[in-house]
């Protein structure tokens, strides 16, 4: 099945210019976070436009999340910081941490709680933590593990499902390895963007995201948007957890090939994107 895609400008340059080889094959682990929350007759997911200035997917709308630290690592191994979730691999669970940390850094959620309670951090209690730690971790002069420790909470690791994982095409000038979790944003808590990585934010539905790549209001790279794709027959955020713990996860490393009528990505069917051979740009 062939589909068209529609990435942003840069992206799709970006592509183009792999598809004629040359480029990096290394690449950088990362994790991103599908925050959703009920809101009428489809869930809504929170989503950041990264800043203009950034040389990976400037002005596209995403997911949040970022690359992760060498310290996520030493939080997954410390059973204190992370509640069960039924990983027991360190390299693994550090991804979840990047995943909740990334989230508090750049739109000051926290899936957190308390130790010893059940329920997430409720906004009363976050707002004097995000007060003492955002700006601190956000300039590189605050530890996460110290907020927790000094915080006394533990991350809900086991509040998120893993939705999906894409290793970006061999030969794009900067390539990662990022598994995509789904979690349910705290009730009360109050998402808002960062204001240095992240420009703006918002809460939309999966398909209002969509139509608005493909009236040119929003900026979407192909693997988010293909991830919304799949967030579009859903009703509700519970729906969505249902379906995709049922899902087996298909890693997707899409496959740059060009082609007689243009440059191609190619990507496994059984991942349920709706299809495995999608062009690049018009």
């Amino acid at each position: 099945m062939t589909t068209t895609s529609s990435p942003d400008r840069s992206h799709t340059s970006a592509l183009l210019k792999a598809a004629e080889g040359g480029a990096t094959s290394t690449f950088r682990k990362a994790a991103t976070v599908v925050l959703l929350r009920d809101a009428g007759p489809a869930p809504e997911i929170f989503m950041v436009v990264r800043h203009h200035q950034i040389d990976f997917a400037s002005g596209a709308l995403v997911f949040p999340g970022g690359s992760l630290d060498p310290a996520d690592a030493g939080i997954a191994a410390d059973a204190a910081f992370c509640a069960p979730c039924g990983v027991e691999d360190t390299e693994l669970l550090a991804f979840r941490v990047a995943a909740i940390r990334e989230a508090f850094e750049e739109c000051g959620v926290l899936i957190a709680r308390r130790a010893g309670e059940s329920r997430l951090l409720p906004a009363a209690e976050l707002a004097p933590i995000e007060a003492r730690w955002r700006a601190g971790l956000n300039a590189g002069e605050l530890s996460f593990a110290d907020l927790l420790r000094e915080e006394r909470l533990v991350l809900a690791t086991d509040a998120m499902i893993p939705y999906a994982h894409w290793i970006t095409p061999e030969g794009m000038p900067k390539r990662f390895d990022t598994w995509f979790f789904l979690a349910v944003a705290p009730e009360d808590q109050l998402a808002l963007h960062d204001g240095h990585e992240a420009v703006e934010s918002v809460w939309l539905t999966a398909q209002q995201a969509l139509d608005g790549a493909a009236t040119g209001k929003y900026t979407v790279i192909f693997p988010t948007e293909r991830n919304l794709w799949k967030l579009v027959r859903h009703r509700t955020a519970q729906e969505a957890f249902a379906a995709t713990r049922a899902d087996t996860i298909v890693t997707v490393t899409p496959v740059l090939k060009k082609e007689e009528d243009g440059v191609y990505l190619h990507i496994p069917a059984e991942a349920g994107y709706g299809g495995s051979r999608f062009r690049v740009g018009k």
